[in-house]
């Protein structure tokens, strides 16, 4: 257990909890990295105040090594006019499942990037910084670079790989499609990589030069052996933890990872606008047959979010996005740190 990602990361497992906004929190992190794991945390489209906030949260629970989890997508120009019919159908249906949603909730949105975290996170003193949907930028890599960061990007593709290494990224997270939330493919000149994790795994592993890590579909002694034969230096769970008592996410969410089948774990662009696999439920299928064009991300994400949130409070998991992999089914809920021994149990032996 003791590689190049266990010594390059500090961690004693090569076993990294992975980053789910919405769903982890300072206290999973924490629990993992003081397990001997690498916990993750999530500010992806954070504000810096906020991500500052669970950055310290997260350093009072642990004094071992966690990741922060960064969104490196760009903003794209959207006009108002192009917005009206889905405002229109998320008030409709908000209004016929009784929740007092507000036009005014669904306008007017501020997007933070990646840029204004950048502060937050040299003044944190983050060693390591993962980050997905895209690519950070030269000036920040070198910034990073110098304050003694390790850099650790998402890929869906070899091409995408590729290009990472290129801009010197230090590792990187082979995202299988079994994966469950948002996708990290960020080509717009090839279509969406929909390669299976052990098909990707080990293209990555022969052609680019750097630690690869396994995500999509781990959750077993079994899983975990096979990603490790296939090259990978460490690996990265995700799902597993969902159900966890540390989760942030809503009960109805939780008990629905109990038994669900995987052909109901679908991918869909209907909550946010990118493509994400997540247990199919009535708010995925009425945006999908509406035939309403969906906004990209993250308008479309900021669209439902009010939404979304008011199920959320109502423990109601048929209006909200309920993310989860393929492995989904009777993910445990116990506490974080027994579902991350149980992996170390596993991993062993």
């Amino acid at each position: 257990m003791k590689n190049d990602f266990a010594q390059r990361t500090g961690v004693i497992y090569p076993i990294i909890q992975a980053p789910m906004l919405g769903v982890s929190t300072p206290e999973m992190a924490a629990a993992v990295s003081n397990e001997g794991g690498l916990g993750s945390l999530a500010i992806g489209g954070l504000s810096p105040e906020r991500s500052q906030t669970l950055i310290r949260q997260t350093k009072n629970l642990t004094g071992k090594p966690f990741a922060v989890n960064l969104f490196t997508h760009t903003i794209p120009p959207y006009e108002e006019s192009k917005m009206v019919p889905m405002r229109r159908l998320l008030l409709e249906m908000a209004k016929e499942r009784g929740y007092a949603l507000a036009e005014s909730e669904l306008q007017n949105f501020r997007f933070y990037t990646y840029k204004e975290q950048i502060d937050v996170l040299i003044k944190e003193d983050i060693k390591l910084i993962s980050f997905t949907f895209g690519m950070l930028d030269d000036a920040t890599i070198q910034l990073f670079k110098s304050n003694g960061c390790t850099l650790i990007g998402t890929a869906t593709s070899l091409k995408e790989a590729r290009l990472l290494q290129e801009s010197g990224i230090d590792m990187i997270v082979a995202q299988g499609l079994e994966a469950g939330g948002h996708r990290g493919s960020f080509l717009d000149d090839e279509p969406l990589p929909q390669v299976g994790l052990f098909s990707l795994l080990p293209q990555l592993a022969k052609q680019v030069h750097v630690p690869v890590i396994a995500a999509g579909g781990i959750r077993d002694a079994q899983t975990m052996r096979a990603a490790f034969d296939l090259g990978a230096a460490a690996v990265q769970v995700g799902t597993l933890f969902i159900a966890s008592k540390e989760s942030d996410a809503i009960p109805a969410w939780q008990q629905q990872l109990s038994g669900v089948d995987a052909t109901d774990i679908l991918l869909t662009r209907a909550f946010s606008g990118r493509w994400a696999r997540g247990i199919r439920n009535e708010m995925m299928e009425r945006i999908e047959a509406s035939g309403i064009p969906i906004p990209p991300y993250p308008i479309q994400n900021s669209l439902t979010a009010a939404f979304r949130k008011l199920a959320q409070q109502a423990n109601d998991s048929s209006y909200t996005n309920l993310w989860a992999g393929q492995s989904a089914g009777d993910a445990p809920a116990d506490n974080t740190r027994d579902i991350f021994r149980f992996l170390v149990k596993e991993l062993k032996g």
